[in-house]
């Protein structure tokens, strides 16, 4: 790229949450790493994880159950294989995080003092979720990970840097990226001898969202543009219990809250999960999303609150203030607690299940492209994430995908990281538009292609998606390549949506409302702007033999 910064290094990561420190970590061992994030280090999924890491520390039987959970929260979905490697190796990767200083919560009285402490949530069998400091499980991890990762002399970080694109030679290897400055007046072609993309989800392609604003989809669209195979967009993970207030943020409600005993009940002070599922507050995810939903539209459609209510796990004697000390700062914010009051909810768009397809080792369809973390699709979760094991995904396979490019590039020189002047870009003059064409998709994606869809709809949806596309400008600016990276998600979802003619885990169709397994026990995969097909999910070998023959 002629008058642009030119950098080169060993290994890229993007991103700089829980995959991608775990990750650049070990790749740090053997070779030079620069790590690209698009904001200040520490803004990420990854520091806004209030739940806590699901991790079967009590022994076999527990990583046996913790297994099946996975399966079964995933609706007939999951890649079995994938699971095993998510539970089997989740304890000894949450070991590492405390000899690393991660401050977990343990009990500070009676028999079990300065023990971990292990809670419940939604379709777990047992208590095995951690905690750090009540509800910051999240941004401990990630402290304490980013700390570890700047003892490293070899991590090298770089802030407020954009992806761009992925550099693809001509024999389909992917040799770099092309990154944006944060001021959009430089841009930097990066080449390594291979890539890892750690960066995240993409939930601000819907209107309500507990993601933060870095949310968007980047990694995803720039390996759909480099031709990788992309899996499951349809499979979209709505929390069931955002905070619902006019004019305020869908701030989450971790699910902690009912794992502790807080209730869901509706505008009569009704409970009604008793209905949808034996587990009641405690379903799947997306059960209780969808009877969220439900209980209030009411039998006249008019929207009617549903609340959680945690007033009686108070007057038993729980310090809700301690137990939950980020959600009660918030609330009180807003003339809220919940030791007193009735909290409104509703459901907002929170964890992608597909993305990037990878085998068990971060291979993707692309060689020198490997992926983990929300971004990518292992399959582990299937249609429907099991509560609190994003975290655990991140570890386990940030650390497999940094072994698996050592592994596949032995021996790999160091190359150090040089740069040059950079030289200035061009702005991009067709801005004025952008926000209000964001704003239209989002909300498009929200009513068409949300919880509940049907065919009329994604055909809406698809259609105004298209149309859009050939609004869209192509401005070297942060704004416009998020817009255009939304726009690729919002079209990869829509399409794999309109194609499952079935309800599985967070893809619920009002006109296809039951499970298909003889036609839909697959995952869809979309390559480039071929129509999504439905295949069984690549094994480990499959995968990786695939990426290698390339």
């Amino acid at each position: 790229m002629v008058g642009s910064e030119l950098m080169q290094t060993d290994f890229i990561v993007v991103g700089a949450g829980i995959a991608g420190l775990r990750a650049a970590i070990t790749l740090a061992q053997h070779a030079e790493v620069l790590v690209v994030t698009k904001e200040q280090l520490g803004e990420s999924n990854t520091s806004y994880a209030q739940g806590g890491i699901a991790v079967a520390i009590s022994g076999e039987e527990d990583v046996e159950q913790h297994w099946r959970d996975t399966l079964a929260a995933g609706d007939g979905l999951v890649d079995t294989d994938a699971a095993r490697v998510l539970v089997t190796e989740g304890p000894a990767r949450v070991g590492e995080l405390l000899r690393w200083g991660t401050s977990f919560d343990r009990y500070m009285s009676g028999e079990r003092r300065g023990e971990l402490m292990l809670t419940r949530e939604g379709a777990h069998s047992n208590n095995r979720i951690l905690h750090a400091h009540g509800d910051a499980t999240g941004a401990e991890i990630g402290r304490a990970l980013l700390e570890h990762a700047r003892t490293h002399p070899r991590i090298r970080f770089r802030e407020w840097s954009s992806l761009v694109d992925l550099l693809v030679d001509d024999h389909g290897l992917v040799a770099g990226v092309t990154l944006l400055g944060r001021d959009s007046s430089s841009d930097s072609e990066i080449r390594a001898q291979a890539v890892l993309l750690a960066s995240g989800g993409a939930g601000q392609v819907y209107s309500d969202t507990t993601n933060p604003a870095v949310a968007t989809g980047d990694g995803i669209a720039a390996a759909w543009r480099a031709g990788t195979a992309i899996e499951d967009m349809e499979f979209y993970q709505f929390h069931p219990t955002a905070l619902s207030l006019p004019g305020v943020p869908r701030f989450l409600l971790s699910e902690a809250l009912r794992g502790e005993g807080a209730v869901l009940v509706n505008d009569q002070g009704q409970r009604f999960m008793e209905r949808y599922h034996p587990l009641l507050d405690l379903a799947p995810r997306d059960v209780v999303a969808r009877a969220i939903t439900r209980e209030g539209l009411g039998e006249d459609a008019a929207p009617r609150p549903v609340y959680l209510d945690m007033r009686h796990v108070a007057a038993a004697g729980m310090d809700l203030r301690e137990r939950f000390p980020g959600i009660s700062a918030f609330l009180e914010q807003h003339g809220l607690r919940l030791e007193r009051d009735l909290i409104p909810v509703r459901p907002a768009a929170h964890y992608l299940m597909g993305g990037v397809q990878t085998d068990v080792d971060g291979r993707t369809s692309l060689r020198g492209l490997y992926a983990a973390g929300e971004v990518a699709c292992t399959g582990v979760h299937g249609a429907n994430r099991l509560a609190s094991n994003s975290l655990l995904e991140g570890l386990v396979f940030g650390a497999r995908a940094a072994e698996a490019m050592l592994g596949d590039l032995p021996g790999a020189p160091t190359a150090g990281v040089t740069s040059a002047e950079p030289a200035p870009v061009e702005a991009s003059s067709e801005g004025a538009a952008e926000p209000i064409l964001l704003a239209e998709l989002r909300s498009l994606m929200w009513r068409e292609a949300g919880l509940l869809r049907d065919e009329a709809g994604l055909d809406r949806a698809c259609t105004r998606l298209a149309e859009i596309g050939q609004l869209l400008g192509r401005g070297r600016d942060r704004a416009s390549l998020e817009l255009n990276n939304l726009h690729a998600v919002a079209t990869l979802i829509t399409r794999a949506a309109s194609a499952r003619q079935e309800s599985r885990g967070g893809h619920f169709r009002s006109d296809y409302p039951r499970r298909d397994d003889l036609r839909f026990q697959k995952h869809s995969v979309v390559v480039s702007t071929a129509a999504p097909r439905f295949a069984a999910h690549r094994s480990g070998a499959d995968a990786g033999a695939a990426a290698r023959r390339q």
